[in-house]
Parts: structure tokens; sequence; C-alpha cells
């Protein structure tokens, strides 16, 4: 068996790591003299790397306690059995990255791009009160640990957490469609929000955690524990806390409604859909829905491209991963509704013309957008008071006389907050 040895780590000081980082950069520049970076075996603690393209650089056993990673590149990075308590890598892109064994009690990865990470246990380099740092011997597996961690909005899509202990981790509004997460230790976690479609929960502990508005869609759930757990409002294959589309007429409604709407109310009758789950119809892309009520309705994932809506009454309806692609929502009532992640590229989301003085705008008040890509939509003189647009995407986007009061614009794409601000006064 092989026995514990410890190492002593070498500490860096920020000139010796600006020289190191200069050198990568180099080397994917292809300039003359470049190196890619090795971090392996070094003390990193408390430096400042913010910022910084480090894709595919070295980090195993590093001691990065307290070091600042925020918005840095660190895709196909090796981060195997790192000391990561504390670290920043809000915004940072960690995709594909090799996280196995990691210690990230307390770390903000907030915001963070973890697509295909790997977070899977492994043998580590673990912290130990009196010998500081030393190596798990290779016969003995460990388990990546994340307590308390902020995950909060991150993408974890597809990555790999098997194994992993992340007790009382945030996880709120995290996007970890299809990660394997079998046997993880998730006691007391956050999951508020967060997408964990087509996840493998299989084996996890989920005692105490909070997955209220979560939606499990597809998860595998095989001999999972969820004792204590708040599973208020959470979307499954069940269903909703809405009334099932098949108990209703769905089709025909639909059909009435576009024919009232066609004849400008001189035939059909406008349609109800209030706190109705119409996950089952799977598309309604391209139909004149103008005026429709779905209030607190389901949404997810439908297929409503081209759809129009204008004017439609969908107060705290459920829109997540939604497809919206150029979709008329002038005039809608979108107060308190879950768009989070969906697709609302060019869609229409400005002033709906009622007479020659007279303009409906958009409300869409208390609504959460974070992670949606609005890229070139229209949100002029929207009401997004108290909205929350953190990580979505505004490249190209009108933002006239949009009211952003108390609107939370962290982490965006495409524009920064301040250009945002200033359009919207312009």
């Amino acid at each position: 068996m092989t026995e514990d040895v410890t190492q002593e780590r070498r500490k860096l000081t920020q000139a010796e790591v600006d020289a190191i980082c200069a050198r990568h950069d180099r080397l994917w520049q292809a300039r003359p003299g470049g190196a890619r970076a090795v971090f392996a075996w070094l003390d990193l603690s408390g430096l400042d790397l913010h910022g910084r393209n480090l894709t595919d650089a070295d980090f195993t056993a590093a001691c990065l306690v307290g070091a600042n990673l925020s918005g840095a590149k660190l895709d196909n990075a090796n981060f195997f059995g790192a000391d990561m308590q504390d670290v920043d890598l809000q915004e940072a892109s960690l995709r594909r990255t090799d996280l196995r064994g990691a210690c990230l009690r307390g770390a903000d990865l907030s915001g963070a791009d973890l697509f295909e990470a790997d977070l899977r246990e492994g043998t580590i380099a673990a912290s130990d009160a009196k010998l500081g740092f030393r190596v798990i011997e290779a016969q003995k597996r460990s388990d990546t640990q994340a307590h308390g961690a902020n995950l909060s909005g991150a993408n974890l899509q597809r990555s790999r957490l098997t194994g992993i202990v992340a007790i009382a981790a945030d996880f709120t509004d995290a996007v970890m469609k299809d990660c394997k997460l079998v046997r993880a230790n998730l006691k007391q976690a956050s999951f508020k929000g967060a997408d964990l479609a087509g996840a493998d929960l299989s084996g996890a502990d989920l005692s105490g955690a909070d997955l209220s508005g979560a939606i499990l869609v597809g998860v595998k759930a095989t001999m999972w524990r969820t004792d204590g757990a708040n599973m208020e409002g959470a979307l499954t294959d069940k269903g909703s806390a809405g009334e099932p589309v098949a108990a209703l007429p769905a089709a025909d409604m639909l059909r009435v409604h576009a024919q009232w709407c066609a004849t400008g109310g001189r035939e059909g009758q406008p349609s109800v859909f209030d706190n109705v789950d119409l996950r089952t119809l799977v598309t309604i892309a391209g139909l004149n829905l103008t005026a429709l009520s779905a209030k607190g309705a389901v949404f997810y994932g439908l297929d409503m491209e081209g759809v129009q809506l204008q004017g439609a009454q969908l107060e705290g309806a459920d829109l997540r991963s939604a497809n919206l692609r150029r979709a008329d929502l002038r005039g809608a009532r979108l107060a308190n509704a879950r768009l989070n992640g969906s697709d609302l590229r060019e869609a229409q989301m400005g002033p709906l013309l009622l007479a020659a003085d007279r303009l409906l705008p958009a409300d869409l008040t208390g609504a959460n957008l974070r992670g949606a890509d609005m890229s070139n939509a229209d949100l002029r003189h929207a009401n997004l008071t108290r909205a929350d647009l953190a990580r979505s995407s505004l490249h190209g986007a009108q933002l006239r006389g949009a009211n952003l009061t108390d609107t939370q614009l962290e982490g965006l794409r495409g524009m920064d907050a301040r250009t945002v601000r200033t359009l919207a006064e312009s």
C-alpha cells in the first residue's frame, strides 16, 4: 500500500504568475517564447488571475485558496486534486475541465460555464490540519468536495459530478441538463429553479435539499433520498401543479381562438388556459393566439417560434427553455413569468399600438430572464422593473425607453450593464 507523502508547495509571487501567464498567452498566439502554464504543486493562494486565457493549463494539486480566477478562460485545464477553497470563479469558462478530487469548499462559481466538466470522485491532494496538504494513497477513493460552494446560475450541462460532496452548495437557477450526479452527497443543497432535465441522480442524497421550482423532467431517480426535501412547484414527468392539457380539448380550443383572432372576434371565442400544463402540445409555432389568457400555465420546452401573443396574459407562466424566437409578445403581460434559458432571439417585446396616441408596453415586472437569449430582440418601452436579466444575451437588442428600475444586469452577454442603461435612456 502506498504511504501518504507530503510535499512543500513553493509560493509564487504575482509577478511570477504574470510571467507564466504571458508565456502561455504567447503559446496560444503562436508567438516565439511561448510555453504552457504549469502550476502543478505550486501555491497561488490569494493571487490574481482574473480574465486570463489559461486554456489547457496544468493546476494539478495546486493551492488556489482565495485566488481570483473570475472571468478566466480555463477550458480543458487540469485541476485534479487542487485546493480551490474560497476561490473566485465567477463567469469563468471551465468547459471540459478536469476538477476530479478538487476541494471547492466555499468557492464562488456563479455564472461559470462548466459544460462537460469532470467533477467526479478521485484520488486527491487533501487538506490536513497538521501536515498542510497531503497526497491520499492511490488505492483510496476520495470525493470532490464542494461544501457551501456557490454555483448559482452556472452552466453544468452534461458535467460529471458522480460522488461529489456538495453539502449546502448553492445551485440556484443552474443549468444541469443531463448531469451525472450518481451517489452525490447533496444534503441541504439549494436547487431552486435549477434545470435538472435528464440528470442522473441515482443513489444521490438530497435530504433537506431545496428543489422548489426545479425542473426534474426525465430525471433518473433510482434509490435517491429526498427526506425533508422541498419540492414545491417542481416540474416533473408527472406534471406540475397546473391542470394537465389532456383534460381539455386543447387543439379545438386553440383553433377556435385562432378563428376569433382572424375574424376580429366575429367568429370563434377566446380561449383560457390559466394554470394548465401545456407541455404535451409539443409545438404551437406560428399560431395566432393574440390576447390568449394563460396565467400560471406551463410552456416549458415548447416550440413557440413565431407565435403571435400580442396582449396575451401570461403572468406567472413557466416559459423556461421555450423556443420563442421571432415570437410577437408586444404588449404581453409577463409579470413574474419564468423565462430562464428561453430563446427570445428577434422576439418582439415592444409596445402594442392600441390607438394613434396609446401604446401598451410589454410588462415583464419581476420576470426571470436569467440566461435567456434576447439577441436582436425588441424591448423598447418594456417594463423590466425588478426583472432578472443576469447572464442573458442582449446582443443587438433594442432597449430605448425600457424601464430598468431595480433590474438585475450582472454578467450580461453582448453588451455591458452601462450600455444597456444608456440605450434605455436614449
